[in-house]
């Protein structure tokens, strides 16, 4: 099968998700927060020249229920509320939150989040026995050293239950004190059956992102960002990058960042259907797999998700 014609736009998402024979899109990496949460974050990105050197308009600046009519008008089936803390005494409130936003919202999967603090694996194991299928690590926000002590039994815990992390652990969109893959490797290297997402496929060291997705053989990438417009102004991919993506086809995952982006949704789908038609390796099979099949065994979902 070729590769369907990306969507034109959002109202073309679902078209393009029925050419390819999918149910709908698995999205890894989105944010729904507590609504004051959520004005402090929009808060921040309305500084985007401050912070990042550009505008960075939220594009989905509405309210929850809006949000929400989106990304099912689109065919999302399934996606992962990430929220992340930036301090101590944070995190726990927060997960509590995310699970019952998750209990009160089918189509979410259940999340949770973590900060180096002497009760991180006490909330951390309640929302794991609570059903959470992915936690958020967020580096750079957060401000924290992933080596911190407090979070070698954090990492364990995640290790033997075999719950996956989202990390945010690139220099990408800017660096921080202890962002950096180089740092993040030496956590893989003490808990090596971690199974971890690199958000924003380790922007913008995408080249040693995809040596430890080689490397690990829980470690996968996603797409959040990645190859946009607006990105690749900052953070612009290797050339090869579809020939790159095509020895690790499975370990790419649907990731968005919604509502946070400063485009429209479909651009981020249209990205990934230029890479499968860049090289004949991945093609509708690569597709397939990372709008669905990959994010839905990440988060274990069924086949239907």
């Amino acid at each position: 099968m070729t590769v369907p014609p990306p969507p034109a736009d959002d109202a073309d998402v679902a078209r393009f998700v029925a050419d390819l024979g999918l149910p709908g899109l698995v999205d890894t990496h989105t944010h729904f927060m507590p609504d004051r949460v959520m004005a402090k974050v929009w808060a921040h990105f309305a500084r985007g020249e401050e912070y990042y050197g550009r505008p960075w308009p939220i594009h989905y600046r509405l309210p929850e229920e809006e949000r929400l009519a989106i990304l099912r008008g689109m065919g999302v089936l399934r996606f992962a509320p990430l929220v992340y803390p930036h301090k101590a005494d944070m995190a726990e409130w927060l997960t509590g939150w995310v699970l019952d936003f998750a209990a009160a919202t089918p189509d979410a999967v259940p999340t949770a989040t973590m900060f180096p603090e002497p009760t991180v694996v006490d909330y951390l194991g309640k929302a794991v026995d609570a059903g959470a299928r992915l936690v958020k690590a967020h580096v750079q926000v957060g401000g924290y050293d992933p080596r911190d002590p407090l979070l070698a039994p954090a990492w364990g815990l995640l290790a033997e239950a075999g719950i996956p992390a989202m990390v945010h652990c690139g220099h990408g969109p800017v660096s921080g004190e202890f962002t950096g893959l180089d740092v993040f490797a030496e956590v893989l290297a003490a808990h090596p059956r971690l199974r971890i997402v690199l958000a924003h496929a380790g922007m913008p060291d995408f080249v040693e992102a995809l040596a430890l997705v080689e490397r690990y053989p829980g470690v996968v990438i996603d797409t959040t960002v990645v190859g946009t417009g607006f990105a690749e102004v900052i953070a612009p991919l290797p050339r090869d990058w579809p020939a790159r993506l095509a020895g690790v086809a499975d370990r790419v995952v649907l990731g968005t960042d919604f509502p946070n982006i400063p485009y429209a949704y479909h651009e981020q789908i249209a990205v990934i259907a230029r890479w499968a038609a860049a090289d004949d390796r991945l093609g509708a099979d690569f597709l397939r797999s990372v709008l669905h099949d990959a994010p839905a065994r990440l988060l274990g979902l069924g086949t239907d998700a």
